[in-house]
Order: C-alpha cells, then structure tokens, then sequence
C-alpha cells in the first residue's frame, strides 16, 4: 500500500470514526433534553395535583358534577353573576383534566402560572371570556415555556412572550391552564412524538385522537377543557374534532393573530397555518371568536384586519342555498361518511334550506398546491428539522417518501404512471416546484383555482358547501399511510376558505357491514379498511364551508347543522 493509500484509509477512518462520535453525541443529547421535557411535564403534573387536593380539603361544598355539565354561555354566565367563582371553575377542570389525561395522554404540561393568574383574576369580571379556563395546543408560543413541535432541536428553548392570540384571551378574562399534545412535526394527522407520546381517543382507547390538535380534541372530547385552540395547515383542526366528537373552526389565515405560533419550519407561505376553536358545541366556538376579535388584538398585531364579531350574521334564520357532495372522484371514502352528508342534507332540505348539488373545482390542482406548496423543496427542509431526532412511528411512512432523492421520484413516476396511476401522482405532488418561476407557477395555479371555484359558487348561487370529514377514527399507524384522504380537508386550507366540522351521527354495525368491500378493492381501499374497521360507536362528522372572511356564515351554518342533528337524535329517541 503506498504512502498516499495510506493517508486516504486514514482519512476515511477518521471521518467515519467522527461520524459515529457526532451520532452518539446526538443521541445522547437527543435523550438528555427529552428526559429534562418529560420530567417538566411529570413535575407540573404533580403540583397541580397537591394544588387540587388542597382545593378540594378547603372547599368541600363545591358542586364539580354541576359545573362540569354547563356550557361555555352557560358557565361565562354564572361567572359573570357572581354565582360561580373563576377558582371553583379552575379547580373543577383541572381536576377533570388530571382524569382525562391518565387515560388518553393528551397534555404536555400543566401551565403553572395559571394557579397564580386565577388568584389574581380579581372580582371586576373584565373579558367575554372572565375566568374561563381554557387549554392551548403546544405550538402556541407561552413566556418561559418551550413549544418544540415534537423536534429534539426546539427544546430547551423558552419563548420569551406570549402569542399574540394568548395575550388577547387574557385580556378577555380567560386562564391559559393545560398545554396539549400533537404528531412529531405537526404534519400528519395521527397524535403521537418521541417526546411526550401518544394521544388516545377519549371514545375508543384503540384508535387514535387525530392531528394534529389531537391532543386538544382528545381532552376536549374527554370532558377535561370546555373551550381550547387547535391550528390547522391541512385539516388539523377539522380532524381531530371530528375523530373525537366534537366542533371546530378553521378560520380564513389571517383572520386571528399568527405572532408566535411555532411552526416546523418558518418562511412556507403558500398555504398557511391558522389557528381556531375547537369546543363541545358551536356557541362555543363563537363566543371564542366573539372574545379575541377585539380592539386587544388588532392593536397587538396590526396585520389583522379590524374585523370584530358579526352576531347579526351568526344569529340569522334565513334560509340557506347549500352546495353539497358525498365523495370526491377516485378518493377511497368510508360508508358513514358518505351517510353522515346524506342524512344532514336531508335534515336541512325538510328545515327549509335549499340543497344544490356541487362538485369541488380543480381538485387535482388543489391537492398539488398543498403537496407542493407545504413541501416545495421535496421535503428537504422538512428532513433537515428532524436531524438528531428519533423518528416516530406515525412519521416513518411519510419520512420514507420524503426522503427518496426529486431525480428518484421523478423516474418512479415515469415507471408506475400505468401501473399505479394514483401512486404515481402522489410521489409526483413530492418532488417540489423546481426553481422559483416553478413556485410562483404554482401561485399562480392556486390563483386561478380561487377565481374558479369563487365562480363556480356563485354560479350555483350557493352561500355555503355541505360536504363529508374524514371519519371514523383510525387505527393506530394509517394516517400517514392514507395522506390521500386530506382530499376532503387540504383544498379549503389551499382556497383559503373558512370551513368548521360538526358531529353529526355515529358508525352503526351496517357500517361496519358496508365497510367490509373495502379489504378487497384498490390498494387505498384496503388500507382505509383496516384503517376505519373496529370503529362502531365513533362519531362522524360532517364538514361545513364557506367563502373567505366569512367565519360568522361558516358558524351559523355549522349551529343550523347542530340543532338538526340533535332534534333528531331527540326524537329517534322518543320513537
């Protein structure tokens, strides 16, 4: 071996040794900041444990059962009246919160500071909102408090404020008190991270919360929180609530605050995160939107459009023109989802409303913005935030796809275009937009796909679009193997359209039944099947969408839905 081979095998031992050490720091680092956030998340557990014992030795007489069953109008109601106090409403819901979390693993932390804000609330009942206690997805931004995404490199790294929506729900009287839990990355719509775990659902300990605000659905739907925030990107807000029972609201981006909201990486602005309600009821949610579209918060973030709260709207009882469909062409869609939609049409078409048929304009089109728009360097700078991170089993399938180099991707789509069309487009949504003039080609794409389909809408002379929600909730594992159902939620993220979900029936044994020639059909078909099976008893629910800048609409339509709904089960159960 000459001297020259010898210095090259030196050199490539060296280096390979320097990438074992630098693996093995990183793992070590990896497990020294994920033990200090758990052992965070254990200790406030604790505290807030001893503070509830100590309420409850002191306060003997207080009626947690009665507080528990009254609504958010109700309780704001009775808090404003001097009937119920802020600390017998806090310590009732942490209480319940402490419960809910033993059996679904759906908080991070218990906001410490908390036990200090409703002390000092004061007896002025200032804020729509006085004394509620309200819980907060993790990638919303607290002073002192680290909002890590599920990403080993963002913790251990306090925010120095508040989000601009937390400082207006203070403002507004409300008490921040539980932080909740989301998927590693917050892109994919299961609910589990390498560093605080799985959610469970509150209904069905088998099958998961949703995501990725599953962890607020999760404590949401188990009675833990009456009001909570969730964001939403693709549907995570939408599918966690409807997973779990309960309703939420994606507002128009930019219609709350985005200051401080932590995301995976900043700079993607072609389909953008929003932060909404989610709650037991629609009341709930609009009261929510009534309290933070205030002076508070236009003055904190002047990029918000001074648009307050408009009751008139929200508590008219005109009749609707409502688009609706059951499916999307081509996409793999459970049995009670399609009769979720029939039935809630034929409840609206009896109360007056007029149902017009609808198909959703450009949807390919829709599908490759959100794919190309969130990933448009192929997912490049996605992996790069996973570096020194464990990779979660939920992830695993999507990090797989992502991590196939754009010249790979490209020829396997040439190659399996006949053979697996539907797979084929799918890794070609995943191999970015190219250049910059790709990029604003594809601005442009969405451009014209909101122009049509705003067209399309008024064509039909239709004021909202009744249509289906993901539903049941999955098996643990398929929510990132069946990323072409965010078919039904993503375009409304892409349109930038207001859209809410609401329960609207649960799966029966003949869905059960009528689930079953899925296992034989198409590959989506099958993995849907074991995805949804076993889900008899879950709630489904039903997606209710309006145009932009038109939140009241979306949630009056969303409350219409709701009081159908349940006179319905009223009477069924009458019969």
């Amino acid at each position: 071996m000459t001297g020259i081979e010898v210095l090259v095998a030196g050199a490539a031992c060296l280096l390979g040794g320097l990438v074992v050490v630098r693996r093995w720091c990183g793992w070590r680092l990896e497990k020294r900041l994920t033990a200090k956030a758990q052992r965070r998340k254990e200790d406030s557990f604790v505290q807030a444990e001893r503070a509830v014992q100590l309420y409850k030795e002191s306060h003997p007489m207080t009626d947690s059962s009665y507080i528990l069953n009254l609504s958010l109008f109700e309780l704001t109601q009775q808090l404003q009246e001097g009937a119920l106090s802020p600390e017998e409403v806090f310590y009732t819901y942490m209480e319940k919160t402490l419960e809910v979390q033993s059996k679904v693993n759906c908080c991070t932390e218990i906001i410490l500071n908390s036990f200090e804000q409703v002390k000092t609330i004061g007896s002025d009942k200032k804020g729509i909102l006085y004394g509620v206690p309200v819980s907060l997805k993790e990638n919303l931004c607290l002073k002192d408090c680290d909002s890590c995404c599920g990403l080993v490199r963002f913790l251990d790294q306090p925010s120095d404020d508040d989000c601009v929506l937390v400082k207006a729900l203070k403002k507004q009287g409300a008490i921040p008190f539980v932080r909740t839990n989301f998927p590693q990355a917050l892109l994919n719509y299961e609910c589990s991270n390498t560093i605080y775990g799985q959610t469970l659902n509150p209904f069905n300990l088998k099958k998961t919360s949703g995501g990725s605000s599953g962890g607020e659905a999760a404590l949401i739907g188990g009675g833990g929180s009456l009001i909570g925030v969730g964001t939403d990107i693709g549907g995570s807000i939408r599918i966690p609530a409807s997973f779990c029972g309960i309703s939420g609201l994606k507002p128009t981006s930019g219609r709350l605050s985005s200051l401080g909201l932590k995301s995976t990486y900043r700079g993607q602005k072609t389909v953008r995160t929003t932060a909404g309600p989610m709650a037991k009821d629609v009341d709930s949610l609009a009261l929510f939107m009534k309290a933070v579209l205030s002076e508070d918060m236009f003055s904190l973030d002047p990029s918000v459009p001074p648009l307050p709260f408009n009751e008139e709207v929200y508590r008219s009882k005109k009749p609707l023109r409502i688009g609706y469909y059951e499916e999307i062409e081509s996409m793999p869609i459970s049995p009670p989802m399609i009769r979720a939609v029939k039935e809630v049409r034929a409840l609206l078409e009896r109360a007056g409303h007029t149902l017009v048929p609808y198909k959703p304009v450009r949807i390919p089109d829709l599908i490759e913005g959100m794919a190309k728009g969130v990933l448009a360097d192929g997912g490049a700078s996605f992996l790069k935030q996973l570096n020194g991170t464990t990779i979660d089993p939920v992830l695993k399938a999507q990090v797989f796809l992502y991590r196939i180099p754009i010249w790979l991707k490209k020829l396997l789509v040439i190659i399996l275009k006949r053979l697996l069309p539907v797979e084929a487009q799918s890794l070609q949504y995943l191999t970015g937009v190219g250049s910059v003039a790709g990029l604003w080609k594809l601005h442009a794409s969405i451009e014209d796909c909101v122009k049509d389909t705003i067209a399309e809408w008024r064509r039909l002379r239709i004021d909202v679009v009744l249509c289906p929600m993901i539903a049941p909730a999955f098996n643990y594992n398929y929510c990132g193997k069946l990323n072409c159902m965010l078919s039904y939620t993503s375009p409304y993220n892409v349109l930038n359209f207001s859209a809410g979900v609401v329960p609207a029936t649960t799966v029966t044994a003949q869905d059960e039944e009528n689930l079953r020639p899925l296992a034989s059909g198409n590959r989506f078909q099958r993995i849907l099947y074991q995805a949804a099976v076993g889900g008899e008893g879950l709630p489904v629910g039903v997606q209710c969408v309006a145009l932009p800048w038109q939140e009241e609409l979306c949630l009056r339509f969303m409350k219409e839905v709701e009081e159908l709904v349940n006179k319905h089960k009223i009477s069924v159960q009458k019969k």
